[in-house]
């Protein structure tokens, strides 16, 4: 999707209604009747008692490698111990979502719960666990496997407590949220002319006061300069990928530098590049790539636009002095667009996920981030990012460790809070 598409895409949430999520609900009296119906005391027992099951499951699911793209067989056995909670029925969809559903009694809507099953890690990665005290350390166990064990412990709380919700709920492991995933698992959910859920709640992130409400976007590229090469003394003279790469970065970083300065926070990077063959050789091709990011979709399209005439303003330099040869061409490849978008702190979701955490003695730390949440914020659609539960550290590093905390359990029973308060709990 181009810049151009994601600001059509904004400007068309502006205008999509909310309809029953207009609503004004008093989230005080929904809390307060959640708290004394003696479901929801039974469903936070069962979350307590299976807690020790769950950290056998979060060994085991950890030790299943999830790299981007090749999340199948850690679905599988999602998939099977999502069967083992009686949920509900579960399937895997046509993008590798692994989806659990339970029928509302009302059925007029829809309410997912998503927990990203993939990790940063290539395969090959040594993925096995170590435990030392309560203290879990492997790649990808807090991010986001822990999150893909809180789907279990609330299914299961909502089965043997005999919960209904008036709502559809959808408890989903879904695929494709990091790296060149481009969220491609709740892009399917969201996908044109799909019955998508009418709000989402995500499941990724390790502080319990933190509330993702926002959506940070980001415009990702790779690009590439490609030429005859030859040979650094023969051939000194000809057009250089490296060089015109080089020109392109400078020009790129010089120009776009003033536009972060200004309005909604704004980033760029140049996160890896590459090419050539030895240090005597003119490459045959230099590449990189470049990730950009803002909460501002106006924001985002001023950078993308900076990026795009500074690319080719590199190319055009390099060419404008080569002694001889073919001129060189440049390919800009869109690698990943996740779009950006403001929530509303009036959505009876947010309102709700507020309401539970201040209940509980915490004040909540509302803020925008890059989560699957993204997708349905850009569409004007509800949408929230909550802890996994637990602390630690590391992520995205071979050293991520998770910590089994007196809060975890707490933590998972707010979590249940919230789903159900947007479900709504069926008399």
């Amino acid at each position: 999707m181009t810049h151009k598409a994601l600001l059509l895409v904004a400007s068309l949430a502006a205008s999509l209604p909310l309809g029953a999520q207009a609503q004004t609900p008093d989230v005080d009296a929904e809390l307060a009747a959640l708290a004394n119906d003696p479901r929801m005391a039974e469903a936070a027992s069962v979350i307590a008692a299976q807690h020790d099951q769950r950290l056998q499951d979060l060994v085991t699911l950890t030790e299943i490698p999830a790299p981007p793209f090749e999340e199948n067989e850690r679905a599988e056995a999602l998939a099977a111990m999502m069967r083992e909670t009686g949920f509900g029925p579960v399937e895997i969809d046509e993008a590798g979502n692994v989806v659990a559903r339970r029928v509302g009694a009302v059925g007029n809507r829809s309410v997912a719960v998503v927990a990203h099953i993939d990790t940063v890690f290539p395969a090959g990665t040594d993925v096995t666990v170590t435990v030392e005290g309560n203290r879990y350390t492997a790649p990808g166990i807090g991010d986001n496997t822990r999150g893909a064990i809180m789907l279990l412990e609330l299914a299961t709380a909502i089965a043997e407590a005999g919960i209904t919700t008036d709502a559809d709920l959808l408890l989903i492991g879904n695929v494709g949220e990091e790296g060149l995933g481009d969220l491609s698992g709740v892009r399917h959910l969201y996908r044109e002319g799909a019955d998508h859920p009418d709000s989402m709640i995500a499941i990724d992130g390790g502080e319990p006061q933190r509330l993702v409400t926002g959506a940070i976007g980001s415009n990702r590229y790779r690009v590439t300069y490609r030429g005859a090469g030859g040979h650094s003394w023969g051939d000194f003279g000809a057009g250089n990928p490296h060089h015109a790469a080089a020109r392109a970065i400078a020009l790129f970083d010089e120009r776009v530098w003033p536009v972060t300065q200004e309005g909604d926070r704004s980033s760029y990077n140049i996160g890896r590049m590459g090419g050539g063959t030895s240090v005597n050789s003119i490459p045959f091709e230099s590449w990189f790539e470049v990730d950009m990011r803002s909460g501002n979709p106006e924001r985002l399209a001023a950078l993308d636009e900076v990026f795009q005439e500074t690319m080719q303003a590199g190319l055009t330099a390099e060419n404008s002095q080569i002694a001889g040869g073919a001129p060189l061409t440049m390919e800009i490849e869109a690698i990943g667009q996740r779009p950006a978008g403001q929530g509303d702190a009036e959505w009876p979701l947010v309102r709700r996920a507020i309401a539970v955490l201040r209940d509980d003695g915490i004040e909540p730390q509302t803020a925008a981030s890059s989560t699957d949440a993204n997708i349905p914020i850009s569409l004007g659609v509800p949408a929230i990012t909550i802890s996994r539960c637990g602390s630690g550290g590391g992520a995205h590093s071979p050293d991520e460790y998770w910590i089994d905390d007196e809060d975890v359990v707490p933590c998972t029973v707010r979590g249940l809070e919230i789903v159900l308060l947007e479900a709504g709990l069926t008399d």
